[in-house]
């Protein structure tokens, strides 16, 4: 049987779980590309720990040529958070008529946010017959895990969640996109500015492809289209989270003064026509040593039903999420899928065995 063949879009820190992940599935990474110079050249058993592989960390800018040579059925795609980040990368595996998975937060539900580059490549990714989805953590711990539970629930008052989790483990643009390193006055100028927006006002922005949702946003669409709700009213508040005592920042490579931004709570808030509330927070920050990450969830109801994950291993999760989809993705109908439309996701010990 002919292995699955992966390329791997950027080589950060999350690929080094994913490529190992790949290899550990019986698939083969037969590319990978990234925009570091640091990076650029290496082989990927570099960076995802494992033996050599004899494949190379090629530029970014030959991706279109990449593909043409290696000619994968998949790329895995973990570099930026915004559909507008990613839609020109898209476009190439699309029309090399490559399936592509990606970490991107927005891509999870982009049509609540960028509905008109959500449609373009939809579109295409139907006249290439191929399926692009946004998947990873919160696939499981923030959608199917949820919509599972209200399966067993006669009556939903509300949906309350908050999650937490540590900027530094997944690379700068993350970082970035939650603030850190910002002065509080950067924050409320490039974040903040986009709290309290009118329904007139946001889809302005979207018109513009310029709002840009906090990961619960999309969170929030998934869940409503999952569970049967409709949305009558969808707000969202970035709110920064600064350092008490002044922190160090791997990733932004930074020293982070006491009174700085090191990170986003964001909370998305949502009324539906059935009278079901959604309140949902994520907050990704600069950990201090005694933080972890905990996903805590509460449906309200008859009956109610708590959940409260301590310490995931947050990345780990992510990366296995995105591998155990690939044989789903590679036989979903064409188009923009959304995981709420595939198979429930499953475990599964080859990738080759169900594609």
């Amino acid at each position: 049987m002919e292995k699955v063949k992966v390329v791997q879009i950027g080589c950060g820190k999350m690929s080094k779980y994913i490529m190992r992940y790949v290899y550990e599935k019986n698939g083969e990474i037969v590319g990978a590309v990234d925009v570091s110079p640091k990076l650029i050249g290496k082989d990927i058993s570099e960076v995802a720990d494992i033996e050599y592989k004899g494949v190379s960390i090629e530029d970014v800018a030959g991706l279109d040529a990449l593909l043409k040579r290696v000619k994968p059925q998949v790329a895995i795609i973990t570099t930026m958070s915004f559909l507008n980040e990613i839609k020109d990368v898209l476009r190439i595996c699309i029309k090399n008529g490559v399936h592509a998975l990606t970490t991107c937060e927005e891509a999870f539900f982009a049509a609540n946010s960028n509905p008109e580059v959500f449609d373009e490549i939809d579109s295409l990714a139907r006249a290439y017959h191929v399926s692009v989805v946004g998947c990873g953590y919160q696939d499981i711990f923030w959608g199917n895990m949820i919509s599972n539970i209200c399966a067993s629930t006669q009556k939903i008052t509300k949906i309350k969640g908050s999650s937490s989790y540590n900027v530094e483990d997944y690379g700068l643009a993350l970082a970035k996109a939650h603030g850190a390193g910002l002065t509080k006055e950067d924050f409320e100028r490039e974040i903040a500015t986009y709290n309290g927006l009118s329904e007139e006002k946001r889809q302005e922005l979207m018109s513009q492809k310029s709002f840009f949702p906090s990961y619960m946003w999309n969170v929030v669409g998934w869940l409503a289209y999952k569970l049967g709700l409709h949305i009558t009213k969808q707000t969202q508040e970035c709110i920064p989270v600064m350092c008490e005592t002044p922190l160090h920042s791997d990733t932004l490579e930074l020293d982070l003064p006491k009174g700085s931004v090191r990170g986003m709570r964001a909370v998305v808030r949502a009324t539906t026509k059935e009278n079901t509330m959604l309140e949902v927070e994520c907050i990704g920050k600069v950990y201090t040593p005694s933080e972890n990450d905990y996903n805590e969830w509460c449906v309200f109801g008859e009956p109610t039903t708590k959940v409260f994950n301590d310490s995931p291993a947050t990345v780990e999760l992510t990366c296995a999420d995105v591998v155990n989809r690939i044989p789903q993705v590679l036989r979903a109908k064409s188009g923009f899928i959304s995981t709420a439309d595939l198979e429930e996701p499953k475990f599964i010990t080859d990738i080759n065995k169900f594609s």
